[in-house]
């Protein structure tokens, strides 16, 4: 189809119907959030009620120069994007100049101004493809509004072994670690094991499962996706799953990602008969130390939310943004404009009143 932009699109339900081009892309992309494994695992175990995977694919002059991941749900169009998303950023092809990247936004604005208001969610603020999205969109004569989605907590830890980033840490954490970790190091029946490969999955599975479901933690929005995903990294290399367990019980779990260096923590749980031993902050541990002093990882990354408990491990926090690209010419959009418009009054009016 064609817009107001020279760039052309095609749209698929999935990676396994991708031009070649399309899936260099995939293969390219530098974390584990735009991967092929990543949107095979989505398309099975992650899709609400009614949706349906639309990856929006970008030409120019022949050649495929941008891929964003959408999905439709009924009328309604937006990014493919998940409770477990912790990065989504459209992908460009490399080497591409200003112009052109700006070209290929404009035609997905051409794709998008239909809808009316097209959300997407879980941007890097610091994603160096948001002021060509913008200039793309106002292009097809799209507005485009931003809003703040959720935080990311991280630490840059290249270069340091576990002691060193021990010694980083907050003082009391640093005592409470080391008091935990001495005291469950004295129990005769516990035991630490990290399952990294695909023959290990069944038992990484019922111990994932056994601990959940005796966990704080809500059910699931797509009970299947977990395992899935895990499964998946093991097949690729990259999954570390941490299992701390007192005798035959597993106590605590933890679902890590390693690619490139770079560690992720997705899920996380622990059994709250066990509270009095801190089996969270142990198995948080353990797993920090395994990662540095074996794997020599260079990056931890506490993936989605602000709780309070990253904010001891990591030290450093970026913005996930979300995006409404709006359509002020149809209905849904222009009462998204307003709606937006009366927010941003009434909060300049409480920010007046307290300055008062």
């Amino acid at each position: 189809m064609r817009g107001t932009s020279c760039a052309e699109i095609e749209t698929f339900a999935a990676p396994a119907l991708f031009p070649p081009e399309a899936l260099t892309l995939l293969d390219q992309a530098a974390g584990i959030f735009a991967g092929r494994a990543w949107w095979d695992v989505v398309l099975s175990h992650a899709m609400p009620p009614g949706a349906e995977a639309s990856f929006v694919v970008i030409r120019s002059a022949g050649r495929i120069v941008a891929l964003l991941p959408m999905m439709r749900t009924g009328g309604r169009v937006g990014s493919l994007t998940t409770p477990y998303t912790c990065e989504y950023t459209p992908l460009f092809a490399a080497g591409l100049d200003h112009a052109t990247r700006i070209a290929a936004m404009a035609a997905f604005g051409d794709f998008c101004r239909p809808s009316g208001i097209v959300r997407l969610d879980a941007l890097p603020a610091e994603w160096d493809g948001l002021a060509e999205l913008e200039a793309g969109a106002r292009h097809a004569g799209l507005r485009f509004l931003r809003f703040n989605h959720f935080g990311n907590w991280y630490e840059d830890v290249g270069g340091l072994d576990w002691a060193a980033y021990l010694f980083r840490r907050p003082g009391a954490l640093r005592e409470t670690i080391r008091r935990r970790l001495r005291r469950a190091e004295k129990l005769p029946d516990a035991r630490f094991d990290v399952f990294t490969r695909p023959d290990q999955m069944d038992q990484a599975a019922e111990a994932f499962e056994s601990v959940y479901g005796r966990s704080w933690k809500d059910a699931e929005p797509f009970p299947t996706f977990n395992v899935a995903l895990m499964r998946a990294m093991a097949e690729l290399g990259w999954l570390r799953f941490g299992v701390w367990s007192m005798g035959a019980a597993p106590v605590a779990v933890q679902f890590w990602v390693v690619k490139n260096g770079h560690a992720t923590v997705l899920k996380l749980a622990h059994d709250e008969a066990f509270k009095a031993h801190s089996p969270g902050t142990v198995l948080t541990a353990l797993m920090l130390r395994h990662l540095l002093d074996r794997e020599h990882v260079t990056l931890i990354d506490f993936g989605r939310g602000d709780d309070g408990y990253k904010q001891g491990w990591a030290t450093q926090r970026r913005q996930r943004i979300g995006v409404l690209l709006v359509n002020p010419w149809r209905r849904s959009g222009l009462a998204a404009l307003t709606r937006h418009a009366l927010g941003r009054m009434r909060t300049a009016l409480r920010v007046s009143h307290r300055a008062t």
